[in-house]
């Protein structure tokens, strides 16, 4: 193996633990986000309230896609998948309507 080829190895196993670091951080990230949406679910099902609510979603998403460009990452993407997990949310706080 020569230098070169080590040293992009090298850089290569760096990359890899950053992004199993960074993974770990999104899915915990997701769980901690969908216990409070959960929380938002029982208290809107408790108090007789839509399970979606299209203003703030609509809110979020501008917000989102600001931050999206802010932080150099494609806006279409940021808004793809933000709708995705609200869909989740909506979908569990369907679950506790019934």
């Amino acid at each position: 193996m020569t230098d070169q080829t080590a040293r992009a190895a090298a850089l290569l196993a760096e990359h890899r633990e950053s992004i199993d670091r960074l993974d770990a951080i999104i899915v915990f990230t997701l769980a901690e986000r969908f216990k409070h949406t959960q929380a938002v679910g029982k208290l809107k099902a408790a108090h007789d309230l839509p399970p979606s609510d299209p203003a703030r979603e609509a809110a979020q998403i501008a917000r989102l896609t600001d931050l999206a460009t802010e932080a150099d990452l494609d806006p279409e993407f940021a808004k793809t998948f933000l709708a995705f997990i609200i869909q989740e949310v909506i979908k569990h706080h369907e679950q506790h309507q019934s």
